[in-house]
């Protein structure tokens, strides 16, 4: 027996109570739960060296660890997720490819609002939007403009965009 609920993650609302449970590692969770059974009386931080932090399908990183610190102690917690980019000079100019997104976003709408916020002018330097993704994984690539700053850019699209977003953890 695996604990299923654990490893897919859970997210609902019965009988008045809410819970929002975020996928964890396999392997992971394995290891924790033979711990367990050589520990019975484990302790929390003991077994985070085993199930380290909730694993999100989509890759991305996890900005920040102590809402995940809080959620494995107390059952509620905040995890900030972050895409995985990188800045490739490419000529005179730079550009952001974006191999990994955080969890539970659409792309192709993520894609479409970002490209609105260019329009309203909210994100500056962005001269193109490109989606590459194909069967070997995932490519979103921003051409940038000759007077653009890589850096600017790349923080501006975490702020305004899905590029950079929340989950709250709910163990019920």
């Amino acid at each position: 027996r695996i604990p299923n609920l654990l490893i897919n993650g859970a997210s609902g609302i019965a009988v008045g109570m809410a819970t929002n449970m975020l996928p964890h590692n396999l392997s992971e969770v394995i290891a924790g739960i033979k711990a367990t059974v050589d520990n019975p009386e484990i302790t929390i931080d003991e077994l985070i060296e085993y199930v380290k932090a909730p694993d999100f399908p989509t890759g991305g990183t996890i900005y920040g660890y102590e809402g995940v610190k809080e959620a494995f102690h107390t059952g509620r917690g905040r995890v900030v997720m972050r895409a995985r980019a990188n800045v490739e000079p490419i000529g005179d100019r730079e550009r952001i490819i974006v191999t990994e997104i955080p969890y539970q976003i659409n792309k192709a709408d993520m894609i479409k609002r970002q490209w609105e916020l260019c329009n309203e002018k909210k994100i500056e330097g962005i001269s193109e939007i490109r989606d590459e993704s194909s069967r070997e994984g995932m490519r979103i690539v921003y051409e940038l403009r000759r007077d653009a700053i890589s850096n600017v850019v790349l923080n501006n699209l975490y702020k305004y965009s899905a590029l950079q977003t929340s989950f709250s953890i709910n163990n019920v």
